[in-house]
């Protein structure tokens, strides 16, 4: 009996586990509200929208017809977070999901992204290339209205192989919401400008 007892409480503890491995993947339409929160108003109508299936695969909810490519949250995450680019951007952001599917850490995708970029396998943008993103906490989150009650903006401007020289830029912000510029001289070097 005692067997029984300890083996049911290890199919209910995996059970359990496995409930929270998979989260539940909010509709498509709500996906979508939630996504565009981070860009500009007359943008908002018109970006392509990338979320999340029922299978947690990453697919497009819905095609733009501007210039700017929006991030669903992803739902394994804890907080919320959601991000817009620039559409010339969509090549290495479309690279990272993939790699990082593939089960490659963070440190593996950036070593693998900046070879193929040095040999000319994967491009990135000529010109300086706007990201925006919006987060905030699960708690804040209202999700009937997609609203984000506590969320705050982080602005990311991609500038590949520019430098703090190049830029006039300090690689370190000395007040907050100031624009410093991060991974300087390589192809992931951007400007980043955080929230007040």
């Amino acid at each position: 009996m005692k067997k029984l007892l300890v083996i049911s409480s290890m199919l209910f503890m995996i059970s359990a586990c496995a409930q929270e491995e998979k989260p539940e993947i909010p509709p498509a339409d709500l996906q979508i509200k939630t996504a565009v929160l981070p860009a500009p108003e007359d943008k908002k109508a018109g970006a392509t929208v990338y979320g999340y299936n029922e299978e947690g695969e990453v697919v497009v909810l819905r095609e733009g017809t501007n210039d700017l490519v929006c991030l669903a949250d992803n739902p394994y995450n804890e907080g919320i977070s959601v991000s817009c680019y620039f559409k010339a951007l969509d090549p290495f952001m479309k690279r990272g999901r993939t790699l990082k599917k593939e089960g490659k850490n963070t440190k593996e995708i950036r070593e693998i992204r900046g070879n193929e970029v040095a040999a000319g396998t994967l491009k990135m943008p000529d010109s300086p290339s706007m990201m925006y993103i919006f987060y905030g906490t699960d708690a804040a989150y209202d999700k009937t209205t997609g609203a984000l009650g506590d969320g705050q903006f982080r602005y990311v401007i991609y500038t590949p192989f520019e430098t703090a020289e190049s830029t006039g830029l300090p690689t370190k912000p000395h007040a907050k919401g100031m624009p410093w510029i991060m991974d300087p001289g390589t192809h992931r070097a951007h400007i980043m400008v955080g929230p007040n």
